[in-house]
């Protein structure tokens, strides 16, 4: 069943260059909306943004350079989405950061920056977008999070902080942009195969346990065995936009094969 609502409409996706933000942009491409690839590494924006191409249905991507912890470039860069694409009906956050270290020794430098990203920014973003949206009374926004807000995790404990403050901080978006007819939800992936998950492994030294789980490190398996992939989160985000889920919103889709035991 094609999901309604998306050929035609005006969305941008932030962390666009790469892993989870490339294929929801990729996604929505293909369905026929018009993508603004917005990542803070703008050349690897523009160059995946040129491997889309015409795929026939009526999709166009427009990549930019921009710091969404940056007021002042996140207002310039939606008025120039709206400028050359039209209103914006859709938005997906999708860029974050992740510095690991122990909480007793994370540096303040990487905790700030952690939350700048992915608290601060996701809230500048939204906040620009919604207002417009508000105005015209029409859009739907769909913010990543982490089943890590769910679940504590050493070593990522600003990840897990900013991640679980940006879930909440959603539910309060859509309390408030309801009565303008804006749904608002989040999508918490859990490990994804992405270059994010990679660095992630490596740096802590995961092997069998990222999937089966160690008592010793204090890591929960995934029950279905499996990492999730970019189209699985793709997916779900694509739903929570669409017109098939018109009655949704303040709602955590929770994408991890039950790596967080449904907590």
């Amino acid at each position: 069943m094609e999901l309604a609502g998306l050929k035609g409409s005006v969305a941008l996706v932030t962390g666009a260059a790469q892993g989870i933000g490339a294929g929801i942009a990729a996604a929505l491409h293909a369905a026929g909306a018009q993508v603004a690839m917005a990542d803070i590494a703008g050349d690897k924006a523009a160059a995946f943004a040129g491997t889309l191409g015409d795929n026939g249905n009526g999709g166009d991507a427009f990549p930019l350079a921009l710091d969404i912890t940056d007021p002042g470039a996140v207002a310039d860069a939606v008025a120039r989405i709206e400028a050359r694409l039209g209103a914006i009906d859709k938005l997906v956050n999708v860029a974050g950061i992740q510095r690991l270290a122990p909480l007793v020794e994370q540096t303040l430098a990487d905790f700030d920056a952690t939350v700048a990203v992915n608290l601060r920014g996701t809230f500048i973003v939204t906040q620009a977008v919604g207002r417009r949206m508000a105005q015209r009374k029409r859009g739907a926004i769909v913010t990543v999070a982490s089943n890590a807000a769910r679940v504590p995790r050493v070593r990522q404990g600003a990840y897990c902080a900013s991640k679980a403050a940006v879930s909440h901080l959603m539910r309060v978006f859509a309390l408030e942009l309801a009565p303008a007819g804006i749904r608002v939800n989040t999508v918490a992936p859990g490990s994804t195969e992405t270059e994010m998950i990679r660095r992630m492994v490596a740096e802590m030294g995961y092997g069998p346990e990222l999937i089966g789980g160690s008592l010793e490190k204090f890591r929960v398996g995934i029950p279905l065995g499996k990492n999730a992939t970019v189209a699985d989160v793709a997916t779900a985000v694509l739903f929570l936009l669409s017109d098939q889920a018109g009655h949704i919103t303040m709602h955590e889709l929770v994408v991890d094969g039950g790596g967080a035991l449904g907590a």
